[in-house]
């Protein structure tokens, strides 16, 4: 019941940024955590960051120091802000949402998160 449309996507060079946004609709009310992941083919998909209803933020040890997570309660929007980007980070990006979620590394866990955008497309070159 909540949706979810990730946009910003698109390709760049190495140690370049890009913003991600997320737009959501439907019952956002309910939800308390909100995270950013994604996924190459082939691997499972990835937890990056994650921010609670209160505005805890967590980040994995892959992007912690270069991306930043946000959210805009009046626009219901999330973002992912990603600064010096590496071919690494090169990957499907998708935004995802719950009712709740452990705190610290396990809010990044992919069964935590009921609602999914569709993802956006994320292309580093060298």
């Amino acid at each position: 019941q909540v949706q979810l449309v990730e946009s910003g996507g698109g390709s760049v060079q190495t140690g370049g940024s890009l913003r991600l946004s997320c737009a959501a609709s439907g019952y956002t009310y309910a939800v308390y955590y909100w995270a950013w992941f994604r996924q190459v083919p082939g691997k499972e998909r990835e937890g990056i960051a994650s921010i609670s209803g209160s505005g805890t933020t967590y980040y994995a040890d892959s992007v912690k120091g270069r991306f930043t997570i946000s959210r805009d309660n009046t626009n219901d929007t999330l973002f992912l802000q990603m600064s010096d980007l590496k071919p690494e980070d090169s990957a499907m990006y998708y935004c995802a949402a719950a009712r709740a979620a452990r705190s610290g590394i396990a809010s990044l866990g992919r069964d935590q998160y009921g609602a999914w955008g569709q993802g956006t497309q994320v292309t580093v070159s060298s």
